[in-house]
């Protein structure tokens, strides 16, 4: 099914809040990964990446072109279970940063 023009601006939004949780908790990095680590075949490239770099340069990164770029975003997203294992027993929670993923696979995975 095609996503509508608000379904889309309320994925962009959500992007920014994810952006925004990230850089409140001082996870935002300036600078990318290498290329190779990029690659990685694993899910969330766990083996070349924490959570919060492949959120910030595989997630966010393609959303944002699949959305510059007209293209169809993905019927299912879920990521926020992810952000649970990964700030389970961390000092810092988190909680902003997955409630704010618990938005965008909600926001994902509605038919429109």
């Amino acid at each position: 099914m095609t996503r509508s023009f608000n379904q889309v601006g309320d994925v962009a939004d959500q992007l920014l809040q994810i952006e925004l949780e990230l850089r409140q908790l001082g996870l935002w990095e300036s600078e990318p990964p290498p290329p190779e680590a990029l690659q990685s075949t694993q899910p969330f490239c766990i083996d070349t990446l924490v959570f919060t770099q492949w959120l910030q340069f595989v997630f966010v990164a393609r959303m944002k072109v699949l959305i510059e770029a007209d293209h169809p975003l993905p019927a299912v997203s879920g990521v926020a279970p992810m952000a649970e294992e990964h700030f389970r027993g961390r000092p810092e929670s988190g909680a902003g940063l997955i409630r704010a993923l618990e938005e965008m696979d909600r926001l994902l995975s509605a038919r429109s």
